[in-house]
């Protein structure tokens, strides 16, 4: 399973927060059993941080988030990663739409502490559908992601929302969602806009899976574009 976490910062303290965190909370959180996927900056907010990191189940994200917020490097450097935040309750836990549509990473290809960032996009689209309805979430997988592999760079993950209870209550999450993310990387904008340009004049899409889509979800997406920091894996 996959948090997706978006916080918002003090202005002018992103860049403190990526430092400290590529420097002191990847190994050290992974050592606990979870697995730190993306960390990002949003191009559309200079004082948002979007990152995602991964369980192998609930209980499993339990026990890592007890042992690293109640162990030393979080006592040592959380509170000065506290002060950069303004809201840091903004998460959702999802979980592969499917076996086939998980992150699929390398923490031995990481890059070293003061690596350049790439010059990469990570577009991350979130829909949102009212809660027990599944036909939104069906139309992204059966219809939409068919079209997204045919016209562009095929999708890094599509999750959707786990239903499980937060068992960590220090940690809040969003409750009653039905979402589906896809997150999808690109060279760059011009890249990412040909892509979406493609995808609105399929005929299948523009006849039947976008419109569906329309109709069935809660509100616009959230389309986040992010800029991989120097350490993170998905990028």
């Amino acid at each position: 399973m996959v948090e997706l976490r978006q916080y918002t910062l003090r202005p002018g303290r992103r860049d403190e927060l990526i430092e400290l965190f590529d420097r002191e909370f990847v190994e050290t959180q992974e050592a606990t059993g979870m697995a730190v996927l993306g960390q990002f900056r949003d191009l559309d907010d200079p004082d948002r941080f979007v990152w995602l990191r991964g369980f192998p189940d609930m209980a499993a994200r339990h026990r890592s988030l007890t042992d690293f917020y109640g162990g030393p490097v979080w006592a040592e450097h959380g509170p000065r990663a506290n002060t950069t935040m303004a809201d840091s309750d903004d998460v959702l836990l999802l979980r592969p739409a499917s076996a086939q549509d998980g992150l699929a990473v390398a923490p031995a290809e990481r890059p070293r502490a003061g690596a350049p960032a790439p010059d990469r996009l990570v577009s991350a689209t979130v829909w949102s559908f009212p809660p027990g309805r599944p036909e939104g979430v069906a139309l992204i997988q059966d219809g939409l992601l068919p079209v997204l592999r045919a016209t562009g760079p095929a999708p890094l993950a599509v999750l959707t929302t786990e239903a499980a209870p937060n068992t960590f209550s220090r940690l809040p999450v969003r409750t009653g969602e039905n979402v589906a993310v896809v997150l999808t990387a690109y060279p760059d904008e011009a890249a990412r806009r040909l892509h979406v340009a493609e995808v609105a004049a399929h005929p299948l899409a523009r006849d039947a899976v976008l419109p569906g889509i329309e109709r069935e979800q809660t509100g616009a997406p959230q389309v986040l574009r992010l800029a991989p920091t120097a350490r993170s894996l998905i990028r």
